[in-house]
């Protein structure tokens, strides 16, 4: 097929009217158009962008379409040039029938914003038809005894073109009897009458055969044939006459075939066959034939076929009465359809939006034309949804409705509206039409993700495996798709001081938190740091929660005694007199255990004693105590193992060697350690000196001089010089502090401490060594800082 964009005779045929009653802004114009009937589909009707004078390009840009009424769509709109074009072939006569002119209605929708631009489009008539007449004869009985001049009405020709194509003339066959004169009916279709110039005799010529030809007003003229025989009669003096020239009646459009509408009746004052009478339709259209009957013996016209008032709404009828001799009479019917309410309204949707993204404001969801064909308060109609929507109806222009949102809709709130549109008549019975239409709301990234908790605890046992999974956060988006897609994260923390990149890790996608390293409870008791989880939304939106981990303890460290302390090379004795009662306080061991909880609950108990019995440890508090009186049978020297035992799972301990020597008093200068005497001489010298000592007290002088010799003699004899129970100021020495990485006693303690005093008091005495190397300020300095070491434990 030929593009009709390049047929330029074809454009000139096109006649174009442009009516704007209203300025375009204002956003009511129509448009008139007038095309030829049987063009080709795609011919060119006009540029509808140059008759809205609009830009190029600009109703594609707002989404222009084409809205036909009815099911068909008559025309269409070309996107890129604007053009307007046929989408198929139109038959004047097939959509408008007899009526003329023949306009078909047409919008124009355009959008952001939408409007409507009402069209015509006016299809002129071709001449596609021929005159036709009905039968192939028309029988004219005429009496011979007839005037010159009187005239006998033909059938009409039908012709289903209109305006100048239709019939315009009758012309008959040259005869020497007749002549042919066009009449005007009321209605403006013209018919032909014969008119008898001559009068008629029967003997001379019985019949006549005449040829009829009806010519329409077309270019070049289309015409149609028919015969035409009149029969001569003998005389007949009476014609038939109706009742009534003019008979009306109304007809329910849905009274069932064969109903009867009504009765005509002539009489005719002859006798015999000229008096019988048949009833028959005279020139009467196509719809008249089609759509009702006649007895020719009684007149009784009856429906034969359904009527249809949105079809035709009345009917014009001639009816001919006609007697045995040829003499007819006329009158004329009027039938009007009364209209029932037989047709619902219809729903026609122009637009359909069914996904609306949340947050818009008023928006437009649908745009669709109602209509009725039936006619008065049968074809009055009203259009309502249901309450509680947030969507409204708002009418436009004949008959279209606009449905839009009422404000912005939430889709978090609701994602989906099943509307249905009602549309009902006012007639009786009421009919309605429902149309129903879902309306989904598409989401906008406008909710942030949410956690489950504002804060999360997480607890973590210490050294911990590494990798180790501590603990989850959750969070959730309201919103949908990738806009509910979260990614989780972790936030810079605050503090400089803490490492939190080689901490933890999160899993990204599900929020998972794992530890990077074993965590140590002694090191770090707990830690806090903020989770960030945003969406693939665009623009992206985020949220924050606290986390906080608290490392929980394991028993991981051994005890630390803090007294008394280690001193290889120089070892501390307690001194304790035989005379001490049951229950006397030797010494207190003091421990610490870097765990928490139980597993820093310490207890104490004696592990090892040089005689069992003898003394006990407190459980609680590591005091050791005499758990008997003492006797000369006793040994002198005693050495205990104290064990420290945490209340860890498993427990885990130190332990601790005490030295302790039974004394008859404290007023000996020499007590000599049980490492530092190794021979049994030795001891039994010490003896000696103390019962000198002893006995010097009664003189003075002689205490000086004995003084004087001991120590003379105990340098000359003791290789090492006598340790002291003593602690530093400040803190402790490195090696007793250092846990080997573990926390846990690299080894056990093991101090001689010696108990200075008589049995009535408690305060620790330092004896000084004999040797000469230290006498002077070094043994004042170490008694002072032993006596304040012993304060500070609270010892007495």
């Amino acid at each position: 097929m030929e593009s009709p964009l390049s047929k330029a005779p074809q454009k000139r045929q096109v006649t174009i009217f442009i009516f704007l009653f209203l300025l375009w802004e204002v956003g009511s114009v129509t448009v008139k158009y007038s095309i030829l009937e049987e063009r080709d589909s795609g011919s060119f009707v006009s540029n509808l962008e140059n008759d809205l004078g609009l830009g190029i390009g600009e109703l594609a840009k707002r989404g222009a379409q084409i809205l036909s009424q009815g099911n068909r769509q008559h025309l269409e709109l070309e996107q890129k040039s604007g053009n307007l074009l046929l989408k198929e072939k139109l038959d004047r006569e097939e959509l408008c029938g007899d009526t003329d002119p023949c306009i078909l209605h047409f919008q124009v929708l355009v959008k952001n914003p939408v409007q409507f631009i009402q069209g015509e489009l006016h299809l002129q008539d071709v001449n596609d038809h021929a005159p036709e007449f009905l039968g192939k004869e028309i029988l004219l009985k005429i009496a011979e005894s007839s005037q010159p001049g009187t005239l006998f009405p033909l059938e009409i020709a039908q012709d289903l073109d209109v305006g100048s194509n239709t019939v315009q003339n009758y012309i008959i066959s040259s005869n020497s009897h007749f002549h042919l004169l066009t009449r005007n009916h009321s209605d403006g279709r013209k018919y032909p009458e014969l008119v008898l110039e001559k009068a008629l005799d029967r003997e001379e010529q019985p019949e006549f055969r005449l040829t009829l030809t009806a010519l329409d007003g077309g270019s070049p003229p289309r015409n149609g044939t028919c015969q035409v025989l009149i029969l001569v009669l003998d005389i007949n003096d009476n014609a038939p006459e109706f009742a009534q020239g003019l008979y009306q009646v109304q007809v329910p459009e849905n009274s069932p075939v064969g109903s009867l509408v009504i009765i005509v009746t002539a009489r005719d004052l002859d006798a015999g066959i000229y008096g019988e009478l048949t009833y028959s339709f005279f020139q009467s259209p196509n719809q008249v034939i089609q759509a009702f009957e006649i007895n020719k013996a009684s007149g009784e016209i009856r429906l034969k076929k359904l009527l249809d008032f949105e079809e035709i709404d009345s009917y014009h009828i001639e009816i001919e009465a006609s007697d045995g001799g040829g003499l007819s009479g006329k009158c004329t019917v009027d039938i009007e359809v009364m209209d029932v309410n037989d047709n619902a309204p219809e729903l026609a949707m122009s637009l359909l939006i069914n996904d609306i993204p949340e947050n818009s404001p008023e928006t437009v969801v649908a745009i669709f034309r109602i209509s009725d064909p039936d006619s008065k308060d049968n074809g009055k109609m009203m259009c309502s949804i249901q309450d509680h929507l947030p969507f409204i109806l708002k009418p436009t222009v004949e008959n279209f409705y606009t449905l839009v949102t009422e404000g912005a809709l939430d889709r978090e709130t609701r994602a989906q509206y099943n509307i249905v549109i009602t549309v009902t008549d006012l007639g009786t019975p009421r009919l309605k039409t429902e149309h129903n239409i879902t309306v989904l709301i598409s989401d906008v990234n406008d909710n942030a993700p949410a956690f489950s908790q504002t804060s999360y605890t997480l607890l973590v046992r210490e050294n911990n495996q590494l990798a180790l999974h501590i603990g989850s956060i959750s969070a959730t988006d309201r919103d949908s798709g990738t806009n509910a897609q979260i990614t989780y994260s972790l936030l810079p923390t605050q503090d400089p001081h803490l490492p939190l990149a080689s901490l933890v890790s999160i899993n990204a996608d599900n929020g998972q938190l794992f530890a990077l390293r074993a965590l140590d409870f002694e090191a770090l008791q707990a830690f806090e740091f903020r989770v960030g989880a945003t969406d693939q939304g665009s623009p992206a939106l985020s949220s924050q929660a606290l986390v906080r981990v608290v490392v929980l303890d394991e028993n991981d460290n051994s005890p630390f005694v803090l007294y008394p302390m280690q001193n290889a090379s120089a070892p501390c004795t307690e001194l304790v007199p035989r005379a001490a009662e049951q229950g006397y306080l030797v010494t207190k061991v003091v421990a610490v255990d870097r765990d928490s909880g139980q597993n820093a609950w310490l207890s104490y108990q004696l592990l090892k004693a040089t005689e069992p019995g003898l003394f006990g440890v407190w459980a609680h508090n590591g005091e050791v105590r005499t758990a008997r009186l003492l006797s000369e049978r006793d040994a002198a020297r005693h050495r205990l193992v104290v064990l420290v035992k945490d209340n860890g799972e498993p427990p885990l301990s130190a332990s601790v060697t005490l030295h302790v020597l039974l004394v008859d008093g404290f007023s000996q200068p020499y007590l000599p350690l049980p490492e530092v005497a190794p021979e049994r001489a030795q001891g039994d010298s010490l003896t000696v000196y103390l019962v000198i000592a002893l006995a010097s007290v009664s003189s003075l002088f002689l205490f000086s001089v004995l003084v004087f010799v001991a120590v003379k003699l105990c340098r000359r004899r003791r290789a090492e010089p006598l340790g002291v129970c003593s602690v530093p100021e400040g803190h402790f020495p490195g090696h007793l502090v250092d846990v080997s990485g573990t926390g846990t006693l690299s080894q056990n303690y093991r101090y001689e401490v010696y108990l200075a005093g008589s049995s009535e008091t408690s305060e620790f005495q330092v004896l000084k060594p004999m040797l000469p190397n230290l006498l002077g300020e070094g043994a004042d300095k170490n008694t002072e800082e032993n006596r304040n070491l012993r304060n500070h434990f609270g010892f007495n």
